[in-house]
């Protein structure tokens, strides 16, 4: 039934309506209307930030958590700006958010008005802003349908002074879960099915689609069943158990060892991710003219975006590989099934050998000092609690990360994926908001924390009892290591390791364990390898956010 009410308080009752237990924002003078009007509403916690980007970070990651839109809310244009380069990530990751913010009197738009819903629409999947109170439930009841539909992802909203304020009758109905799991084309399944029974040297590829469509089981079964490497494509989420014999970790166009891999293949097959996706160009086309691409995704237009495809399947990805699974077994013949135990065989053993090479890699420096980064990650890895969840946003030790920590599901692992850095802090938090009772551990590169380092202060405001791990190697590695490939590979020089880069190191280092001490959170700066494992017990025992600022060798 209608009733009458301002449209701040629709906005507030919709929020309720739709389930929203947390908002984290930092507001500003446009958003007084309903700060005003947030005490009447208990059931809400604001989680207070210092700069936009620590608020879409903690909102970007609880998304992902709770695997429901979550809310956000900052401040005109200038907020709105700050939180642009995380609501990139979380549109590119597939993310549902609602961010919304207030503009001045619509009757200013021949003074100072912005444009809000045009400002983000390059970053968002729907964006409008409204002049009208009337408005307001319907548009947040489709804003909520938007970002938790596929394609997943952020939304916006914005409301001016005048609708805020103004009254009308107002229907208060939430929006309602769509069921939108859809089969693949039967067509696609066969032609897909043949291409893979054919096949002598394939491989599969998994991406965070996967983990969203909770097939990581499904995905686990197909691989089995025909024996293939599986390796996951810049996996914010565990799309495939990270132990599992099968498995070779992420994949990367932008090492020369990951393009060789897929040279001599005769078959991809790339479920839930954007397929050949980088951000350094290696031609038109990368893979060889004789290995054929099958793409399955439940996002339209993603298969063949980027790669020629020879199958491309729009489809739910657990009911594609489950379909897949179904129309193989039929056709396993017992000598096609004995070659696929000899391909296995290897397949095991060539996974096994990779991670034992990498172990021997790291043996030389294993008591450097600075401790390397590989040091660091084990002993961090071996002390953790089993129920631990761990935030990864170590940028350019992700790799070295990802050999020492480990995730058999969605949610063991979650990575900020970084299309820009600056992420982990917020995500921390918001993993910690929708997990309160599990040990929550952000490992983070120094440069990446130093964007957001004031979502330090939101840990210790709010006591957000996580664990911020800050791999301090005092420079901007990530860039050095983007340099390093750029001087390799694309200028052809034969020895470069980084070198002539400027701006990329800081002279002048922070001790953001004394950062962190000034806001309120327990800091320690930790050198010595044997003190990572007393400090973390520390930290997890005091139930209060804590930093470890390790130091670490940044050399490549």
């Amino acid at each position: 039934m209608a009733q009458m009410m301002t449209g701040k308080q629709a906005v507030l009752e919709m929020l309720k309506a739709e389930g929203v237990k947390h908002i984290f924002g930092n507001p500003g003078t446009s958003e007084g209307p309903i700060m005003d009007m947030l005490g009447d509403y208990p059931e809400f916690q604001y989680f207070l930030t210092l700069q936009e980007s620590v608020a879409v970070g903690m909102g970007e990651s609880y998304a992902r958590s709770t695997e429901t839109a979550s809310c956000v809310m900052l401040h005109v244009d200038s907020g709105l700006a700050n939180g642009i380069c995380l609501m990139l990530d979380a549109l590119n990751t597939g993310t549902p958010m609602v961010v919304m913010s207030a503009n001045y009197d619509a009757r200013k738009v021949n003074e100072t008005m912005t444009d809000l819903a045009e400002l983000v629409r390059p970053v968002t999947k729907w964006s409008v802003e409204l002049d009208l109170a009337d408005a307001i439930p319907s548009v947040l009841r489709r804003a909520f349908h938007e970002a938790n539909s596929h394609p997943k992802g952020p939304v916006y909203v914005g409301f001016s002074a005048n609708a805020l304020e103004a009254e009308a009758e107002m229907n208060i109905v939430p929006s309602s879960k769509m069921h939108d799991s859809y089969r693949p084309d039967t067509n696609g399944i066969e032609k897909a099915v043949s291409l893979i029974m054919s096949a002598k040297n394939p491989m599969m590829m998994v991406g965070d689609r996967v983990s969203e469509d909770h097939a990581n089981d499904a995905a686990v079964e197909l691989a089995e069943l025909m024996g293939f490497p599986v390796y996951q494509s810049r996996g914010a989420e565990v799309a495939f158990p990270t132990m599992h014999p099968q498995f070779f970790g992420n994949h990367t166009l932008r090492t020369p060892g990951g393009r060789e891999i897929l040279k001599g293949k005769d078959l991809v097959l790339a479920i839930g991710m954007d397929a050949m996706d980088e951000l350094f160009y290696w031609g038109d086309v990368i893979l060889e003219e004789s290995t054929k691409l099958i793409h399955i995704d439940p996002i339209p237009g993603r298969a063949g975006r980027s790669e020629p495809t020879d199958v491309g399947i729009v489809s739910h990805c657990r009911l594609g590989i489950e379909e897949l699974i179904a129309a193989i077994k039929p056709k396993l013949t017992p000598q096609l099934a004995n070659d696929i135990d000899g391909r296995k065989i290897g397949v095991v053993a060539a996974a096994v050998e990779k991670r034992t090479a990498f172990e021997e890699s790291v043996t030389e420096k294993w008591d450097s000092k600075p401790m390397s980064p590989a040091r660091m990650m084990s002993e961090l890895a071996s002390a953790i609690p089993d129920d631990a969840i761990v935030v990864d946003d170590s940028i350019s030790n992700r790799a070295t990360m990802r050999h020492y920590f480990q995730g058999e599901k969605r949610g063991d692992l979650r990575a900020f994926r970084g299309q820009a850095i600056g992420g982990g802090i917020g995500a921390t938090m918001g993993v910690q908001v929708a997990h309160p009772d599990r040990p929550v551990i952000g490992i983070i590169g120094d440069g990446s924390a130093m964007m957001t380092v004031q979502g330090l202060w939101t840990a210790a405001n709010d006591n957000i009892p996580c664990v911020f791990v800050i791999c301090n190697n005092g420079m901007y590695r990530i860039l050095k290591v983007n340099f390093d490939v750029y001087q390799r590979d694309i200028l052809q020089m034969e020895e470069s390791a980084g070198a002539n880069l400027p701006f990329s190191d800081f002279p002048t280092p922070f001790h953001v364990a004394e950062i962190a001490s000034g806001m309120g959170v327990h800091g320690e700066r930790i050198t010595d390898p044997a003190q990572i494992a007393p400090a973390l017990q520390r930290a997890l025992a005091s139930g209060k956010p804590a930093v470890l600022d390790i130091v670490i060798d940044g050399s490549l």
